[in-house]
């Protein structure tokens, strides 16, 4: 009998606790506590971790330290990718001469979020964009392009449709590995996440894999990771205990929980290849560390059933 595991569809689940989770946290993480939050959800099974941030330190003082970061993990033989993000040619110089893995970089869909996020318009964010996917290209390293704002922005209210579909058309165009749509401010629900994913697939064709990220913000991120895997995206950022948020959104709260989003996926038919139990012990961990509860609940209540 074929093995029923084998025949559930495969959602990948890219962890953002170490980077989108600690860049606006008032606790301090070390250089050596980061790589252990690292090692800790590398060993619950996760594949893909995006590290950390190439920017400006005076701004984001919580990533100062990412070439360290990835200097560490070079040394380290773990099973899983890492993933460095950028916002402009600088951020990609340091990325490269660290010898990222892969590069994520970000284009805001609206002028006042990337004015304030990136101090540019999202017209020049997507010219940006389209260098760091050539000079990825030509490193052969792989880049995924991030649309943030992609459902609504905290300074101009909601984001046109058309708007998000005429960027994505634009980096579609210059063939990124992976194209995602970011709930920034936690605005969306599960028929704006079907609308626009919809919208996104049809001008970009099935080259570029789509991925989604999810802030739960009005406590909607889970219901909208099944809305998206659901209308076929097979890759979901979530972070680790629910932590996080972006530091240039009004009144941003967390990530939608890695744990939480695993015990939706996995009894809802998916496969993650996560080890929930590891995911829940170091959501422990993580807490034990910050000195406060997050987020998350399934860490929490514990899986059901129980085992």
């Amino acid at each position: 009998m074929a093995d029923t595991l084998s025949q559930r569809p495969r959602v990948q689940i890219v962890e953002v606790a170490p980077r989108d989770g600690l860049q606006s946290d008032a606790v301090h993480f070390s250089t050596s506590e980061k790589v252990e939050l690292i090692e800790r959800i590398v060993a619950a099974g996760i594949e893909r971790v995006e590290v950390a941030s190439f920017v400006n330190p005076e701004r984001v003082p919580q990533m100062a330290d990412a070439e360290a970061v990835l200097g560490e993990l070079a040394a380290r033989a773990l099973p899983a990718r890492w993933i460095g993000l950028v916002l402009n040619a600088r951020g990609l110089d340091r990325a490269l001469a660290a010898h990222t893995p892969e590069v994520n970089v970000v284009v805001a869909c609206s002028d006042t979020f990337s004015r304030k996020n990136q101090g540019v318009d999202t017209e020049a964010s997507v010219v940006t964009a389209i260098d760091v996917i050539e000079r990825c290209r030509e490193a052969s390293v792989p880049v995924s392009v991030t649309l943030s704002a992609a459902f609504g922005c905290g300074y101009e209210g909601v984001v046109p449709l058309d708007r998000v579909v005429a960027v994505a058309e634009r980096i579609g165009a210059a063939a990124p590995a992976e194209l995602a749509l970011a709930d920034t401010i936690g605005a969306a629900v599960p028929p704006d996440v079907r609308a626009r994913f919809a919208a996104v697939r049809a001008v970009i064709g099935d080259g570029v894999r789509l991925r989604a990220h999810f802030h739960n913000t009005r406590n909607t991120a889970v219901a909208n990771v099944l809305a998206a895997v659901e209308a076929g995206v097979g890759v979901v950022d979530a972070s680790l205990g629910g932590i996080g948020g972006c530091p240039f959104s009004p009144r941003a709260t967390g990530n939608v929980a890695t744990e939480d989003v695993v015990y939706l996926l996995e009894r809802s038919g998916y496969d993650t290849g996560v080890d929930i139990d590891r995911l829940v012990a170091a959501s422990a961990w993580l807490e034990e560390r910050l000195g406060r509860t997050t987020p998350a609940l399934v860490s929490k209540a514990a899986p059901f059933p129980p085992r």
